[in-house]
């Protein structure tokens, strides 16, 4: 049974910095593709960014691309997101996922966490 608990969240000032946890337990990391999403109220959820098993190979949605920054610790089986240079619209859900490193691009994540909260003020 696979179980991804997201952790870290928060309510920041504009421009702050969060750093997010998500802890995998019944699969390991390195053989999967763990990606973030958020959710905003009335918005669709909205892929955020990934890490994937073969190296150092993340990906970035534009909205974030410079500012969060997608790491592992394969000791801890956890998957960190550091959002730096928070915006109001970064304001979200934060949900983790995770899929067999092995699926094709646009494959459905399998595995997903009950979310954690980003709040992020004028």
């Amino acid at each position: 049974q696979v179980q991804l608990v997201e952790s870290g969240g928060g309510s920041v000032q504009d421009g702050g910095s969060l750093r997010l946890s998500c802890a995998a337990s019944g699969r390991t990391i390195s053989s999967s593709t763990v990606a973030w999403f958020r959710q905003a109220p009335g918005n669709e959820r909205e892929f955020v960014g990934n890490i994937r098993w073969s190296g150092v190979s993340t990906y970035y949605a534009d909205s974030v691309k410079g500012r969060f920054t997608i790491s592992r610790d394969d000791a801890k089986n956890t998957v960190y997101l550091q959002m730096n240079s928070l915006k109001p619209e970064d304001t979200a859900v934060y949900y983790c996922a995770m899929r067999k490193a092995y699926a094709g691009a646009g494959a459905p994540y399998d595995d997903w966490g009950q979310g954690t909260q980003v709040t992020v003020s004028t």
